[in-house]
């Protein structure tokens, strides 16, 4: 049986429709105080529409078959949740947990029929589709131990990418002071913790940087990047997947960490802090659905092969957006060398991102993941429907 949740959800003042979806449950998180109604913007399809649509997509194969799936270790844990209560009789699940780029790879390979990956594909990469399947986000973690409980820092992208630069080196800068007024800061040593792997959460996070301050290390390095080179920092240390991330972090007294929002759950039982951090409106605010829904609605329109950032949105409905969004995609090859496998794979994902299947609140909101809103929902449905 896939893990229980429990818990009540803070969203302070406000109240906001979540990608036209009712979500149940909830994310016990805190954030910065939330104001105003999310703008309204021209419909697409409605949610039973589209479920209509996926729900004829979601005709398994008579015969047995293993799908397997390998790649980012922030999707991971939710195929990992599917595979645990599997939703059709004649489908064998089989994820396995790495990076992005060798779940790009492995698609692309053909040695994994699914490769999971935060950020979608390169435009020079030909031969496999990204689809749109949930939608994910990123903390920023620090174990920084003596601040007050329930305290969370403010960081925004200039900070962060200072800090990874090396230009800042203690946690009480003044750059930090700054964010952080009336806030006593200790002196500790801060020491970088990046991924060793090729990773979307280092895409993610390096897109932040970038989008928020255009003179980052990260443009001197090429762009946003799953494997950067990364500035030459004393002390800095390098973990492989978000579990090694964590890791590593609980480990590292005055340590910085980005990591995936399907471990915000471990990280809070392992006593570590995660920032608030700022948007294209100026405003800190914490990885909360509401605010993660925010950002995600300020994109009214996706491009027809799925291919977008969510990162650092400045429209006006993204006020209290929280900047480190993405969606989550499956790559595919759209031509499989059967039909038994096609039917599998488009089943499999149909209903994953099914808010009556894979997309409901019990797998979803464990993880910290949302549903797809409509107007991402009929772009990978129409990407879906390529598999053959």
């Amino acid at each position: 049986m896939h893990r229980s949740y429990a818990g009540s959800r803070r969203l302070g003042a406000r109240l906001a429709v979540v990608s036209s979806l009712a979500l149940s449950g909830a994310l016990a998180l805190t954030t910065a105080p939330l104001a105003g109604a999310a703008t309204a913007h021209k419909a697409p399809p409605s949610i039973s529409s589209l479920e209509a649509q996926l729900k004829t997509l979601e005709t398994p194969p008579s015969s047995s078959t293993t799908v397997t799936e390998s790649g980012s270790s922030l999707f991971t844990p939710l195929f990992q949740e599917w595979a645990m209560t599997p939703p059709f009789s004649s489908i064998t699940i089989q994820p396995t947990s790495s990076s992005s780029g060798k779940g790009q790879t492995a698609a692309e390979n053909g040695t994994s029929n699914i490769g999971a990956s935060d950020p979608y594909l390169p435009s020079t990469v030909t031969g496999v589709i990204n689809i749109p399947e949930v939608v994910a986000g990123q903390q920023v973690n620090y174990n920084l131990p003596g601040l007050k409980k329930g305290f969370h820092l403010r960081l925004n992208s200039t900070v962060l990418s200072e800090i990874y630069s090396g230009s800042i080196t203690t946690w009480n800068a003044s750059a930090i002071q700054k964010l952080n007024k009336g806030v006593k800061l200790p002196s500790t040593p801060i020491v970088t913790i990046h991924r060793a792997d090729s990773s979307g959460d280092t895409f993610l996070i390096t897109t932040y940087m970038l989008d928020g301050d255009s003179s980052s290390w990260v443009a001197a390095a090429g762009g946003p990047q799953n494997a950067p080179q990364w500035p030459n920092v004393p002390g800095a240390l390098a973990a492989t997947g978000n579990s090694g991330m964590l890791a590593t972090l609980n480990q590292t007294p005055g340590g910085i960490a980005y990591i995936g929002l399907s471990f915000l759950r471990q990280s809070q039982a392992d006593g570590l802090g995660y920032a608030l951090l700022q948007n294209g409106r100026g405003n800190f605010v914490g990885p909360t659905d509401v605010n993660i829904s925010d950002e995600v609605a300020a994109y009214t329109t996706i491009p027809a092969n799925g291919a977008i950032s969510l990162e650092f949105s400045k429209a006006k409905a993204a006020t209290f957006g929280y900047p480190d969004v993405n969606f989550e995609y499956a790559i595919v090859n759209p031509n499989q060398s059967n039909a038994t496998e096609a039917q599998a794979i488009k089943s499999l994902l149909a209903w994953g991102m099914d808010p009556t299947g894979g997309a409901k609140s019990s797998f979803l909101l464990p993880l910290y993941f949302l549903p797809l809103p409509a107007n991402a929902l009929v772009v990978a449905i129409n990407l879906l429907k390529q598999i053959s």
